[in-house]
C-alpha cells in the first residue's frame, strides 16, 4: 500500500511540473504528458501501472466524460444539434469506411479487421480537444461545436465498434433487424440510462442545501450511470455524457429553482471545481500511461511505410467526415465557415477512447497486435504532431487573436 501511494504521489508531482513547464513554455498540456510518461521509459523508470481497458473505461472515461457534459449548455446545444449529432454519426460511419478500406485494399487486412480499426480509430478525443481548446482560449459557438461533436463522436464509434465486434462474433452472419435492435439496445439504453441517473441525482440533491451531498451525488451520478449503462450491455460512455448534460443544465449551470431541480449555487460551483480538479487528475494518468506505453512498443517491427498509411488514412477519414458534413449545411443556418471545418479536421485528435476500444479486442480477432500497434501509432502522431501544430493552425486560420 506504501509503495503504490509512493507511486501515486510521484506521477501527480511530475503531472503539476509538466502543467508548470507547458504553460510556460505555452504548449499543450496533454503533449507534454505524453512526452514526460515516453521519458520515464527512455529513464527505465516503472510508473507502476499500465495501460489497460479497465483503467481507462472504469477510472478515466467516467470524470472526463462527465465533466466536460457538465459545462454543455443544452440551450446553445440545441441550436446547433443537427450538424453535431450528423458529425458525430455519418462522420463516424465515414471516417471508419475509409479507414477500413484502405486497409483492406493496401494491406490486404481481413474485412473483419479492418472495420474494427475503423471504427476505434475513429472515435475523437473529447479529453486533448477539450484541453486544446481551453489552452487557446477558444470561445462561442466553434468551441460548442468542436466539444460536443467530440463528446457525442465518442459515443457513436463505441456503439459502431461493438457492432462491429458482434458482426465478427456472427461470422458476419447479423441481419438487418438484429443489427437495428442491438444499435438501439447500445446507443439508446446508454442515452436512456444516463438521462434517468442524471434526473434521479438532481432531484435528490435538490433536498438538500449540502453541498458535500450535492457532490457525492454528482460522482455517483458520474460512475453509476456509466456502470450501469455497461452491465445492461449499453453505451457507459453514452451514458455518462448524457448523465452530466441533464445534470448539469438541470442542476448547476443555472440558479435554484422553486420547484428543486437544481444545486445551491454553493453547491453548483463547488461541483464544478472537484470535477475540474478530477478531470485534472485522470487527464494526468491517462496521458502519462499513453506516454509509457508508447516508449516500450516496436514500432519499426510493423515498417514505417504501413504506420504512415494508418496515420494517412486516418487524416483522410477524418476529412471525409468533415468536408463534404459541412458542404451539406453551407447553404443552411447551420452552416459551418471553412477556417473552422479546417480546425474541425485538423483538430480531431484520437486519444484515450481508441487505446480503450483495441485493448478491448478478442483474442482470437485476426490482426489483433497490429490493430494495437497502429492505435498508439495514431494516437501518437495525434496528440503530439496535431496538438502541437494545432494552436498554431488557431492562428493561421484567424480562429484566435494573434497574440495568442
Amino acid at each position: 500500500m506504501d509503495e503504490l501511494l509512493i507511486r501515486a504521489l510521484s506521477l501527480l508531482g511530475l503531472a503539476i511540473l509538466v502543467a508548470l513547464a507547458a504553460r510556460r513554455l505555452r504548449l499543450p498540456y496533454t503533449v507534454g504528458l505524453v512526452l514526460a510518461g515516453a521519458a520515464l521509459v527512455g529513464f527505465r523508470v516503472d510508473p507502476g501501472l499500465a495501460l489497460t481497458h479497465d483503467l481507462i473505461f472504469d477510472v478515466v472515461l467516467p470524470p472526463l466524460l462527465f465533466e466536460a457534459a457538465l459545462n454543455l449548455s443544452w440551450r446553445e446545444l440545441r441550436r446547433d444539434l443537427v450538424p453535431v449529432l450528423t458529425l458525430a454519426s455519418v462522420g463516424v460511419v465515414l471516417c471508419a469506411g475509409v479507414v477500413a478500406w484502405g486497409l483492406a485494399y493496401w494491406l490486404a487486412w481481413p474485412i473483419e479487421s479492418a472495420l474494427a480499426f475503423g471504427a476505434l480509430i475513429a472515435a475523437t478525443d473529447p479529453i486533448s480537444v477539450i484541453a486544446l481548446l481551453r489552452d487557446s482560449g477558444v470561445t462561442g459557438r466553434l468551441r460548442l461545436l468542436i466539444e460536443s461533436e467530440s463528446l457525442f463522436n465518442d459515443g457513436a464509434a463505441a456503439v459502431l465498434f461493438a457492432l462491429v465486434l458482434v458482426w465478427f462474433a456472427h461470422a458476419g452472419n447479423i441481419g438487418w433487424l438484429e443489427a437495428a435492435t442491438i444499435f438501439g439496445q447500445t446507443a439508446g439504453g446508454g442515452l436512456l440510462v444516463g438521462a434517468v441517473v442524471g434526473l434521479a441525482a438532481v432531484l435528490v440533491a435538490g433536498t438538500s442545501d449540502d453541498h458535500l451531498v450535492e457532490t457525492a451525488l454528482s460522482v455517483c451520478a458520474a460512475f453509476g450511470s456509466f456502470l450501469v449503462a455497461e452491465h445492461f450491455h449499453a453505451s457507459g460512455v453514452l451514458a455518462t455524457v448524457a448523465a452530466g448534460i441533464v445534470m448539469g443544465n438541470l442542476g448547476v449551470l443555472g440558479p435554484r429553482a422553486g420547484f428543486g431541480l437544481t444545486l445551491t449555487a454553493h453547491g453548483g460551483a463547488v461541483v464544478i471545481e472537484f470535477w475540474e480538479f478530477a478531470a485534472f487528475l485522470a487527464n494526468s494518468l491517462v496521458f502519462l500511461l499513453i506516454g509509457s506505453a508508447i516508449g516500450i512498443i516496436d514500432f519499426a517491427g510493423e515498417g514505417w511505410q504501413a504506420l504512415a498509411l494508418a496515420v494517412g488514412l486516418n487524416l483522410v477519414g477524418r476529412a471525409v467526415a468533415v468536408y463534404p458534413i459541412g458542404l451539406a449545411f453551407s447553404r443552411s443556418r447551420w452552416a459551418i465557415p471553412l477556417n473552422e471545418q479546417h480546425l474541425l479536421w485538423w483538430g480531431g485528435l484520437r486519444g484515450a477512447l481508441g487505446l480503450a476500444l483495441a485493448l478491448a479486442l478478442p483474442l482470437d480477432l485476426p490482426r489483433r497486435e497490429d490493430i494495437l500497434i497502429f492505435a498508439f501509432a495514431v494516437v501518437a502522431f495525434s496528440v503530439i504532431v496535431q496538438g502541437l501544430t494545432a494552436p498554431l493552425a488557431l492562428r493561421w486560420l484567424g480562429l484566435v487573436p494573434a497574440k495568442q
